[in-house]
């Protein structure tokens, strides 16, 4: 089975990336020649993913004029949040309503992602259908090139916790359903409430990474990843 649907994370307003986010948004900043959007969109279509929603908020109509320039077999669409943002969870609900039952990649252009990830995504799809929950690419703190990251969660056995102490970050992409989302009554949350409540389930799966972790979260990683060469 394959997942043919992926929505991409684009609404954030970027704070810690200032200036460089004032008159551009942070996913359309490149590092190797190459967005960080376009980077996100051609890994999700590399695996297959025919569908593809962007939730859209700070400097919006730049992110809708690469969209409407951008050459692609799979079918993207914007997701509006121009009134008010509706964090991680809410936003993820509202751009994925039209994905029916069908699960879904989230991937957040923040991370540096490449071609290496492929095998990654791949295995992850089969995680998830395997056990049929949903599921994170988790990667240990040691991996990192930002050294300042506290850890996210613990894995064993491809099972996701939360603890005092935790060895692995986030990379950014997952692999959900509606129905997760559907449970919470509201229209602004975060995805971090959709976590606890699954690992609370003892039902969040988790894949782990092999790759060099690289995130795009302030000014001073990002001009630091912009200096490595070459970039994939």
């Amino acid at each position: 089975m394959k997942i043919k649907h992926g929505m991409i994370l684009t609404a954030g307003l970027g704070k810690r990336m200032q200036p460089l986010t004032n008159k551009k948004p942070k996913p359309l900043l490149e590092i190797g020649g190459s967005t960080l959007l376009e980077r996100a969109i051609n890994l999700l279509i590399n695996h297959g993913v025919e569908e593809i929603t962007l939730n859209t908020h700070h400097l919006a109509n730049q992110i809708e004029k690469f969209i409407s320039n951008f050459k692609s077999q799979a079918k993207i669409k914007i997701s509006s949040e121009k009134d008010s943002l509706l964090d991680t969870g809410g936003g993820v609900k509202k751009g994925t309503k039209e994905f029916d039952d069908n699960p879904f990649f989230v991937i957040n252009p923040d991370t540096l992602w490449s071609n290496k990830y492929s095998e990654e995504v791949q295995s992850l799809e089969k995680e998830y259908f395997t056990n049929k929950r949903p599921c994170l690419l988790l990667v240990k703190k040691e991996l990192s090139l930002d050294n300042s990251f506290k850890g996210d969660f613990n894995l064993k056995n491809n099972l996701i916790s939360k603890d005092e102490h935790n060895q692995f970050i986030f990379t950014g992409l997952q692999i959900m359903k509606n129905d997760h989302l559907a449970f919470f009554n509201k229209n602004i949350f975060s995805m971090n409430e959709v976590w606890k409540k699954l690992i609370n389930e003892n039902n969040l799966g988790g894949l782990e990474s092999n790759q060099k972790f690289y995130h795009l979260n302030t000014l001073e990683m990002f001009e630091k990843i912009s200096s490595l060469s070459p970039i994939d």
